[in-house]
């Protein structure tokens, strides 16, 4: 057994038990911890799948952001309340229905062809008309593009759900969900030192993704999260929901994503088709809008709703 398949076979084995204790964990923070560590590794097997771009992700928002959600959610659970379990019933029933996937997985993997059909080298040879070095920054700014607009359109649709759960009388005042009232010495000297170099390797993914794994999600991903880190420490304070700085920057990838878009009609005589010798400015243009957006949205989602306005609105 060579030295790479067993570290393969070691990382399938720690994530299956890692699987295994979160779905068993008594506590709602201990669930969150093995699933913030769960997605970590799944981000290793990414990156042995040569999917460094899905790795990332999966690091950033798998584990990173939406484990700092449920981490949030968890500390405010009553600490005194019953846990409901499960009966053992249900448990099984979950069991065999886990395994059963499990199962039908591994057949489609095991069942594949060895030459199995695909478009990567139709994607690849046509990379140089777009300027780009990445293919799959190629397949989701050109052959995909339609689902990446969506996809940002989404984020701005889903912080709009957010901010409606505020009551009538908090509406224009800034989200609190973030407050700490005691921040840690560690965790405040964190945010101070943190955050400078944090923002250059959200510029650095944004930058490279056009010839190397990164991109707009992920780079705006990073900045969401030194953001949220001195909001967290109480260094910097949430803007108001009702600003119009918050609004356009939210909406500026989005609609700047749609604008050029729309421009390919008369310029490359289709929706979303990049006039030749323009596509990589083009698209670069695009990504640097996208980032920002992206990391504004994903800040404020885990702001939480706008509380009662203090003062005047910004």
């Amino acid at each position: 057994m060579s030295v790479a398949l067993a570290a393969d076979a070691g990382l399938a084995l720690l994530i299956l038990g890692l699987a295994v204790w979160t779905s068993i964990a008594r506590t709602a923070g201990g669930a969150v911890i093995g699933f913030m560590a769960y997605g970590l590794l799944v981000a290793l097997v990414w990156v042995r799948l040569a999917a460094v771009d899905v790795a990332l992700t999966e690091a950033a928002l798998g584990s990173g952001l939406t484990g700092f959600v449920l981490l949030g959610a968890a500390a405010r659970l009553p600490r005194d309340a019953p846990a409901a379990r499960p009966g053992w019933g249900l448990r099984l029933a979950a069991g065999v229905v886990s395994a059963a996937v499990a199962a039908g997985l591994a057949a489609v993997v095991l069942l594949l062809p060895v030459s199995a059909p695909t478009l990567a080298p139709a994607a690849t040879a046509n990379l140089p008309a777009l300027g780009l070095g990445n293919p799959v920054t190629g397949v989701l700014i050109a052959y995909r593009a339609i689902d990446t607009l969506l996809e940002s359109v989404v984020l701005v649709l889903a912080l709009i759900g957010l901010w409606s759960l505020a009551r009538d009388g908090d509406w224009g005042g800034r989200p609190g969900a973030l407050r700490s009232a005691d921040p840690s010495p560690a965790l405040v000297l964190l945010a101070q030192v943190l955050p400078p170099l944090g923002i250059l390797v959200g510029i650095y993914l944004f930058w490279t993704g056009a010839i190397a794994p990164g991109g707009a999600f992920q780079g705006g991903t990073v900045l969401a999260a030194m953001w949220v880190l001195t909001l967290v420490t109480g260094l910097t304070r949430p803007p108001r929901v009702g600003g119009r700085g918050v609004r356009l920057l939210l909406v500026a990838g989005p609609a700047l994503f749609l604008a050029i878009g729309v421009a390919g009609f008369w310029l490359g005589g289709a929706f979303l088709a990049y006039p030749a010798g323009y596509a990589k400015p083009l698209i670069l243009a695009i990504e640097a809008a996208l980032t920002l957006s992206i990391a504004v949205a994903l800040g404020l989602l885990l702001a939480g709703p706008p509380l009662a306005q203090s003062g005047p609105r910004a």
